[in-house]
């Protein structure tokens, strides 16, 4: 009965420090099955996504899904520490820490010891049993030193998002969209200013996939507002990147097809670690009346293409990426972008909560 009570303990334990290691130390992708961390967030989301559909309210519905990353921290956390007591506390039953011991005592004791609180009410009587708690002593010690460092990399991570994402918000509008960026930048004659915009995006969804590859909680960490989310804007970079290229029969594109590149690469990887399979038979994006606007906002920016060869290659390059996009809207319950908006609306820097701008009334 001993040994069978130690190897689950053992078992235990191994399960957790490998899971966290995989988790918050080892910067890749992991690829594993069986991990505590992985059948959580499969178990638990579900459900909050499932609640999350039934409220109404946009804003009700954006405040409780944001609280799902920082709570899943902690219910994590919380759950491995649980496990490693757990597992300490039957691998100090079996080595005999004290005969007096039984039921919920040894987890006490383990407890106690994981947190390093030291109380002392209770002495081991083995020498195993002094040094399984030396181990889970240190265990615990490092373990809560590893969790509080983890951390500030994961915030910094999400500050360096959001800050690009608030930034597009003046770029393409709220949400953000490839044809009012492409309209804003001709009408301010500004078109110059693409390709170095583009090249930033480049970089920015090169950080989002290691780091949302590394660190999948901050898949479900929220923008601050409800029409910004990090789907939202990639897939707004992945349609100017289309666009762009659609508009030239040759050269001059390297750039966009570079952000495509790259940006399909995220997508693809990110659906198939949060389990987004891909749509490909999902409802057209593009409406007739959008692509009507959208064609006029190319020939008013000085670009002539003719408009069946325009519209061929943008469906071809749409193909490439947002089945995984709209995989991940719905997987994450964040809206896609339009690619261009037919109706007046106020980007999020022209309305505060103090004072809104008047319906019908522009700020540019």
């Amino acid at each position: 009965m001993q040994v069978l009570v130690a190897l689950i303990g053992i078992l235990l334990v191994a399960i957790v420090l490998r899971d966290a290691f995989e988790t918050i130390i080892l910067p890749r992708r992991v690829s594993a099955r069986f991990r505590v961390s992985k059948i959580f967030y499969r178990v638990t989301w579900k459900p909050w996504r499932a609640a999350g559909r039934r409220l109404r309210s946009s804003d009700w519905r954006e405040t409780y899904l944001s609280t799902y990353g920082p709570l899943s921290l902690i219910v994590l956390f919380v759950l491995w520490g649980g496990l490693l007591i757990t597992g300490f506390a039957a691998l100090l039953w079996a080595a005999g820490f004290d005969v007096n011991l039984s039921g919920p005592g040894n987890f006490y004791v383990s407890g106690t010891t994981f947190t390093t609180l030291g109380i002392g009410d209770f002495t081991p009587h083995t020498d195993l049993a002094r040094f399984l708690t030396v181990v889970e002593a240190g265990t615990g010690f490092g373990f809560l030193a590893i969790l509080i460092s983890y951390l500030p990399v994961l915030y910094q991570s999400f500050s360096r998002r959001e800050i690009a994402i608030s930034m597009l918000d003046e770029w393409a509008g709220s949400p953000p969209s490839a044809g009012d960026l492409l309209r804003r930048a001709g009408e301010s004659g500004e078109m110059v200013e693409l390709l170095p915009l583009m090249a930033r995006w480049e970089t920015w969804t090169a950080e989002l996939l290691e780091s949302h590859l590394s660190y999948q909680v901050l898949s479900y960490f929220r923008s601050q507002h409800e029409n910004q989310s990090w789907v939202a804007a990639l897939t707004a970079i992945m349609d100017f990147s289309a666009l762009w290229q659609a508009t030239k029969d040759h050269g001059k594109s390297w750039q966009a097809r570079r952000v495509y590149a790259i940006g399909r690469h995220a997508l693809g990887d990110l659906s198939q670690v949060l389990r987004a399979e891909p749509e490909f038979d999902a409802p057209d994006r593009l409406s007739e009346a959008e692509f009507a606007a959208l064609h006029d906002a190319v020939t008013a920016a000085g670009i002539d293409v003719e408009i069946s060869a325009f519209r061929e290659r943008l469906n071809a390059l749409r193909k490439g990426y947002e089945p995984y996009a709209i995989a991940l809207s719905h997987e994450l319950l964040m809206e896609l972008p339009p690619w261009m908006p037919l109706e007046e609306r106020h980007d999020n820097w022209e309305t505060t909560a103090w004072e809104g701008a008047a319906p019908g009334e522009s700020l540019h």
